[in-house]
């Protein structure tokens, strides 16, 4: 299958394209540096060297390690950096996640950028983890959504893996999504689109009798957006009727809109395939770490 439409609720490991990964970090260093760190040339000598260390300031799913490596690297490939803390693992406040050491000109020009990263990424990290241990022990699975910040979106999708999640479409030309406003476009459909080698195709549906009706054409994954519970339930009953269910695989039933922590689990344990959660990466709170100079 082509690399573009692999992301679908793969397993394959979380992995970042380094090629995009620097693109991206050059961005935001030239963003923050400009045209060079002015306070820090002023009063720090050039050729003096430092050690630090990346302190936890509270307890999360530490996530951004290699890309804040990267970061430094970028800066000042001489910069030694040492990770105590490993990717995917929880850390405790207080503990030191990395250790530093290097030219100080480098090592405080690149700490903002590498610390916004990594407090992110964590943030997405933690929270995706805290989703997915409060549906156990129920086999759905927790995916994020195209909700992501500008820019951002293969970043806090790697975090989303990294936290137990898995990645709903990277972008429009994933798979096929048809969409409420789609059909208020199309006037309705009494047929599919012929879809295209490797691509699946999911339609978004928004009450029992649309749902019924998109069953009909047997799509890869049925959207029910914004469902109230018991309508879940009834859904996931049609779908695994005999009447219904008569092709293999069956449709995948997707829930989204309106799922939060007090309301992931009773929708888990409907029998749903999918929860798309957009709020794992559209406004979600990064963790607080601090660079102290020792």
């Amino acid at each position: 299958m082509d690399s573009q439409i692999s992301y679908f609720l793969s397993h394959d490991e979380p992995k970042l394209d380094q090629e995009r990964l620097d693109t991206l970090i050059r961005h935001a260093l030239f963003e923050d540096i400009g045209h060079g760190d002015i306070t820090t040339q002023l009063t720090i000598p050039k050729a003096k060297t430092v050690k630090a260390v990346l302190i936890a300031k509270e307890d999360f799913l530490i996530c951004g390690m290699g890309v804040i490596e990267r970061v430094f690297h970028l800066v000042d490939k001489d910069i030694k950096f040492q990770a105590v803390a490993h990717e995917g693992h929880s850390v405790k406040k207080g503990k030191t996640i990395a250790k530093l050491e290097g030219k100080a000109h480098a090592i405080l020009s690149a700490e903002r950028v590498g610390l916004n990263i990594l407090s992110l990424l964590s943030g997405i990290a933690t929270k995706t983890r805290e989703y997915v241990a409060k549906i156990e022990p129920h086999k759905t699975k927790i995916t994020d959504t195209r909700k992501t910040l500008p820019g951002l979106r293969a970043l806090q999708k790697y975090a989303v893996r990294i936290g137990g999640g898995f990645n709903h479409r990277m972008g429009l030309d994933e798979m096929i999504l048809i969409k409420d406003n789609h059909l208020q476009v199309m006037d309705g459909y009494n047929q599919l689109p012929k879809v295209p080698k490797g691509f699946k195709i999911e339609i978004e549906v928004q009450n029992l009798a649309e749902f019924k009706h998109a069953l009909r054409f047997k799509p890869d994954v049925i959207m029910l957006d914004n469902m109230e519970l018991d309508d879940v339930k009834k859904a996931v009953e049609v779908r695994n009727n005999t009447v219904f269910n008569s092709h293999h695989p069956r449709t995948k039933l997707e829930v989204s809109g309106g799922v939060n922590m007090d309301n992931v689990k009773q929708m888990a344990a409907t029998g749903v395939d999918i929860i798309s959660i957009g709020d794992l990466t559209h406004s979600v709170s990064s963790v607080d770490i601090s660079m102290d100079i020792v």
